[in-house]
């Protein structure tokens, strides 16, 4: 089969073996893949013929011989542990959910890391009904989902994005956005914090006694200065951080919530970037270079 490998030079379309399942895995033919801004450093840092990839979508072509998850040409979205970006993966069936005949195959491929994310970060929040939610980064991947989950859950959201984005943001369900951390009003129950350095600082200044501020990013690159002053009025703020990868949640579970969702209108994905998958580096490109908003999905004849 074809796959994208990583090398000093670049990602490289090369020929390698099949995957070769294991009995809880069953073989996916890989027909759309989207891509993460976390994925940027990892090609950076793994250039000795890695193979990316964890969000995929696609048909079922072998099921897994322990008799879990979807039969022979069942439509998939999953969350590959790496390798994903190829003509096929072999995947965990607990890392992988059936798509509903309403969500489409590139819709599918942009949710598994950025919705999870999304998902389980508004999840640390508790009970979000009549609350106040700040969304930081509203118009990345993660941050247009974080924002609809709320306003799903009940609460009143303040996203903090770009003003061209109002329009769209307002649509998702923001009550107000605003260009910059430091003019949310607040106070806020719950924040979402992936933008690091001086928006951390100003996401606890604008944080209720005993609030939650979840730290998922730090896409500005800065590292943040804080101490225990900036707590005064702000008392029992509770900072927690959240890693994708240690997410102790079932991923079957949490996609099929998603993929739900989706199919009956209460999450919309924004495909900022679609291509063939040859079209990588571009996708890459506007990714880091913030071209796009939402999600880029490439596909694969």
């Amino acid at each position: 089969m074809k796959a994208l490998v990583n090398t000093p030079e670049g990602l490289v379309v090369k020929s390698v073996p099949d995957p070769v399942p294991a009995p809880d895995q069953a073989l996916v033919a890989v027909r759309a893949f989207s891509v993460n801004r976390g994925e940027l450093a990892l090609l950076a840092a793994r250039t000795a013929d890695w193979r990316p990839g964890q969000d995929i979508a696609g048909v079922v072509v072998e099921p897994a011989a322990d008799g879990t998850g979807p039969a022979a040409g069942a439509r998939v979205a999953a969350l590959a542990p790496d390798s994903g970006w190829a003509e096929l993966a072999a995947v965990p069936t607990s890392r992988l959910a059936e798509l509903p005949d309403e969500v489409g195959i590139e819709q599918a491929a942009a949710l598994p890391l950025a919705g999870r994310t999304a998902l389980n970060t508004i999840r640390l929040g508790g009970s979000l009904l009549g609350r106040n939610v700040l969304v930081t980064g509203a118009t990345g991947g993660v941050g247009e989902f974080q924002v609809q989950l709320a306003v799903l859950s009940g609460a009143r959201v303040t996203a903090v994005a770009r003003l061209d984005a109002q329009p769209r943001l307002t649509r998702l369900g923001a009550a107000s956005v605003v260009p910059a951390t430091a003019e949310a009003d607040g106070p806020y129950d719950l924040i979402t914090e992936s933008t690091g350095g001086r928006s951390l600082r100003d996401a606890i200044a604008t944080a209720a006694p005993g609030a939650t501020v979840v730290v998922l990013g730090s896409t500005s690159g800065e590292k943040s200065a804080i101490d225990v002053y900036d707590f005064i009025g702000h008392e029992g703020v509770r900072l927690v951080n959240y890693m994708s990868y240690a997410d102790p949640s079932p991923i079957s579970a949490d996609l099929l919530l998603l993929l739900e969702l989706v199919a009956t209108n209460r999450l919309e994905t924004e495909l900022g970037f679609r291509a063939g998958w040859t079209e990588i580096d571009a996708a890459l490109d506007g990714l880091r270079n913030r071209k796009f908003r939402g999600k880029a999905v490439l596909t694969i004849e």
